[in-house]
């Protein structure tokens, strides 16, 4: 569609079950790094890993703790100077190998998958997502996540902007004229706890993450993100940069400050009801492939917040990757596959009603 929105069905092998759907993110993050990706598969012996030997890139489990659990096994890495894509082409791949697997020897119902775009930006493909086109009675994100991670609670979300407008003046006759929007937004931010950011918080905890700024002699503008689990600190948050915004206006009264506060995405568990239908079917299919659940509070957001407001609840389960939005992003193989089983496991078990 115009949004560059991809929908399909495949029809079941069986009527009068529920329609599952899935839905899969086709954009790749932009963190700085390089747009060419050149993945690669190594097998981790427990030691250091060079990535790029031309580059001097090595992921380092000194470093990287959390890849000591995938000793001996096969792991997909980029070159180290891009991330490697897993978030969310891993899950791209897992669907579109369902949907070329399932055969009519096995019981399913109809399966609609969406393939959307600008899920890094704002969840805006799923956002724009006509859900005429993605009828179904619920769905599911492959986002994320480690082996046996199960995720139907996340952050609430807001981007925030806000405008500085100093008073410009030729340096020499500057003194009680010149107002300098750079230290106007250095003073608005001072006003915030630096434990109460991303790196300084963990499991439940919300920050205030202040992560872009352009700025001039005349005006500058800084860049917000919110995020709380708890719907009253969510809005206690936003309130605050209101409140510190009328602060620094009060300060420099020749000057102007302006706020712009947008809420990105909501917690999933909202859209939780009496039909748990799509949670209690990830944990059925954990355990006909053997792998034990993981339920974790997502720290993020994915595009079953965006289906969740809307009504339709859309948990969310593991590609098996690591380090997301960063080079140092790996796949374990094993995991990966897991993934895609419990993805065929979830279209069988829900045709059994």
């Amino acid at each position: 569609d115009e949004y560059a929105t991809v929908t399909a069905v495949k029809p079941g092998t069986k009527t009068g079950g529920p329609r599952i759907g899935f839905i899969t993110h086709i954009d790749t993050v932009d963190v700085g790094l390089s747009a060419d990706i050149h993945p690669q598969t190594l097998r981790f012996t427990g030691d250091d890993l060079c990535l790029n030997k031309e580059k001097d890139i090595w992921l380092r489990p000194a470093e990287r703790p959390e890849i000591l659990a995938y000793q001996g096994e096969e792991i997909i890495f980029s070159d180290g100077t891009s991330v490697l894509g897993a978030d969310n082409k891993a899950a791209v791949t897992v669907v579109m190998t369902m949907l070329e697997n399932l055969n009519a020897s096995q019981e399913y119902a109809d399966i609609v998958v969406a393939f959307v775009p600008d899920e890094e930006i704002g969840l805006r493909g799923a956002k724009a997502l006509d859900l005429a086109r993605f009828d179904v009675d619920f769905a599911y994100t492959i986002d994320c996540c480690e082996l046996g991670e199960v995720v139907y609670e996340n952050f609430n979300a807001a981007a925030v902007e806000i405008d500085f407008i100093g008073v410009t003046a030729h340096p020499m006759s500057a003194k009680g004229v010149l107002v300098n929007p750079l230290l106007m937004a250095q003073d608005f931010i001072s006003h915030f706890d630096r434990a109460e950011t991303p790196e300084n918080t963990e499991g439940r905890e919300g920050y205030v993450w202040f992560n872009g700024m352009s700025a001039s002699q005349q005006g500058a503008r800084l860049h917000a993100s919110i995020r709380d689990f708890d719907s009253a600190s969510f809005a206690a948050r936003k309130q605050k940069i209101q409140d510190v915004a009328k602060e620094i206006a009060a300060q420099y009264p020749t000057a102007k400050v302006s706020v712009d506060i947008s809420d990105t995405y909501s917690n999933i568990s909202s859209a939780i009801g009496e039909d748990r239908r799509a949670i209690d079917l990830i944990f059925a299919g954990l355990k006909e492939i053997g792998v034990e659940p993981k339920v974790i509070p997502m720290r993020g957001g994915t595009d079953g917040a965006a289906l969740s407001a809307k009504g339709l609840l859309t948990p969310n389960y593991f590609t098996g990757a690591h380090n997301f939005h960063s080079k140092f992003e790996f796949l374990p193989v094993n995991s990966f596959v897991k993934s895609y089983e419990l993805t065929v496991q979830l279209c069988l078990l829900a045709a059994k009603g």
